[in-house]
């Protein structure tokens, strides 16, 4: 096994303890993590390694918050790289409000040695989660359920405990309520 399989598989177990209530795995994984997340920092913030600190603490802080997110079956990096993008975009568009930045994901490829092809694929998955986040639970939870984890309604109604009514209803008015927010920030 190489080095940097290596360090994936040892992340991945760490947090898959953590999840499963292991404190001491959890800690061993937020301290391993903060040195990949440091050098991914240092590596797009060489203008700037004031902000690497600050940003590193902010992507831990939302790898605790979005733990739950993680799907056990994936790679750990991916996952890992992608919220500290979120991170490092959301700093640039903060001190930086009036110039469109871009990042390539190509970048993030290049540089990490963690990222596979699937990057994409899981980046956009997490985009549209994060557009979706902002539509109430009623609407959120039977278009994600549904159209986006391929659940039928009939399933979905009953783990959500509404009828398969209520949940064809709720993604007609989420899609519905997404198009219109599109459409009025155009």
């Amino acid at each position: 096994m190489s080095k940097l399989s290596d360090i994936e598989e040892r992340l991945r177990a760490l947090l898959l303890l953590a999840l499963n209530g292991d404190n001491t795995a959890y800690a061993d994984f937020l301290t391993r993590s903060s040195v990949h997340l440091r050098a991914y920092f240092r590596r797009r913030l060489a203008a700037s390694p004031d902000d690497v600190e600050d940003l590193v603490q902010e992507a831990l802080l939302a790898l605790h918050n979005q733990r739950h997110t993680y799907r056990h079956s994936e790679r750990l990096t991916p996952w890992l790289y992608a919220i500290a993008r979120y991170k490092l975009v959301d700093s640039i568009r903060l001190h930086s409000p009036r110039r469109a930045v871009e990042i390539p994901i190509q970048d993030d490829m290049d540089d990490s040695g963690f990222l596979d092809p699937q990057f994409a694929a899981a980046e956009a998955r997490r985009d549209l989660l994060q557009l979706l986040a902002v539509l109430p639970d009623r609407y959120r939870l039977p278009i994600v359920q549904v159209k986006v984890e391929g659940r039928s309604v009939a399933e979905v109604a009953l783990h959500l405990g509404m009828s398969e009514s209520a949940i064809k209803v709720g993604i007609h008015r989420g899609l519905k309520l997404l198009a219109t927010q599109a459409r009025s920030t155009k």
